[in-house]
């Protein structure tokens, strides 16, 4: 009998590289588990206690 494989997903897994606030998939920020893409970032960023800096 021939063993079971799992199917095969992308390399980020199952949707994981999705922007949990708008769902788009280009430019998503994974670091600290954020998961939000550059736009939603900006515009939150503020609120989650992110500083600009120079």
């Amino acid at each position: 009998m021939a063993k079971f494989r799992p199917p095969k997903y992308r390399k980020f897994g199952r949707g994981a590289r999705r922007c949990q606030r708008c769902g788009s998939q280009d430019a998503i920020i994974t670091k600290y588990g954020l998961y939000l893409c550059r736009q939603c970032f900006r515009e939150v960023a503020p609120s989650m206690g992110f500083k600009k800096y120079r």
